[in-house]
């Protein structure tokens, strides 16, 4: 276990699946229609209206079905990378253990790709339905943007989206597979994110979880970019943990094999993306 002053950040992400109990009461009253019946509706109801482009239900109608969360300390390391509840994933279990995390490690920086506007509303839904209290997150009688959730307030949340579209501003097409992408990292390599409703229901909690922690590590080394990007770490600095967190991987690819495929999915950047050569990278 990590002492608790080691960590900073944590990097998290969150896969989810619809509960087909709720999509049956809510959407379909009276119908007396199975969760999977509900969730197979709602979904080509979806891919209808969209003219076959989506079928992802609203995080309202979903639960968390795996979470991973990896500990940065000050200096950027990766002290460790859990999966919440594992091997059993129950959903009241690992949000009640997020929260407890975040009040553990004295408020560190959570960081996500994307999270503001669904990881971070996703686990706080899912507290608003357990009935856990979260004072310390919410900070009502606080100034409103000193409070942990504020939307700019980066303090307590750095979502890298953020960083890379100026808060909005423009589109990143491509998401984080992109992002990964652009800086040697796998990004999506055997499972896409709209194939989790189908594997939750077919039981296999434990490829959602391994998703979930490529998906981690991905959001991880976008996170040392952007630090990178914003004057906050070196390049050499990250080169150097890059290789430190190879390494790390490397003695837990026999508890974790997805670590294998992992490792065996990176790659070095090409010449058209990194200009720059180790021991050069201040401009002069």
């Amino acid at each position: 276990m990590t002492a608790r002053g080691e960590v900073q950040f944590l990097v998290f992400d969150v896969e989810s699946a619809a509960d087909g109990e709720l999509v049956s009461r809510v959407k379909y009253p009276g119908e007396n229609l199975t969760p999977q019946q509900a969730v197979r509706r709602f979904r080509d109801e979806l891919l209808a209206e969209s003219e076959g482009q989506r079928d992802f239900i609203p995080y309202t109608y979903q639960l968390p079905v795996a979470i991973v969360i990896g500990k940065i300390s000050p200096t950027y390391e990766l002290l460790d990378l859990i999966s919440l509840d594992e091997p059993h994933h129950r959903s009241p279990m690992m949000t009640q253990l997020f929260w407890m995390g975040w009040e553990h490690y004295k408020h560190p920086t959570w960081i996500t790709f994307n999270g503001r506007t669904f990881d971070l509303p996703l686990l706080e839904l899912a507290a608003f339905r357990y009935g856990l209290s979260l004072p310390n997150w919410f900070a009502p009688k606080t100034k409103s943007f000193d409070q942990p959730r504020n939307r700019f307030n980066g303090r307590y949340h750095l979502d890298l989206l953020d960083i890379l579209t100026n808060s909005g501003a423009s589109r990143f097409a491509g998401g984080l597979n992109l992002a990964a992408e652009l800086i040697g990292k796998p990004g999506k390599m055997s499972t896409e994110g709209d194939m989790i409703q189908d594997m939750f229901e077919e039981g296999k909690l434990r490829e959602i979880s391994d998703y979930c922690r490529c998906d981690v590590l991905d959001t991880y080394f976008v996170f040392l970019r952007c630090a990178v990007l914003r004057g906050e770490l070196h390049p050499d600095a990250e080169r150097e943990l890059t290789a430190q967190t190879y390494s790390w991987l490397e003695t837990q690819q026999e508890q974790f094999p997805i670590y294998q495929q992992y490792l065996a999915a990176c790659r070095q950047p090409s010449a058209k993306e990194s200009m720059l050569e180790p021991g050069k990278s201040e401009g002069h």
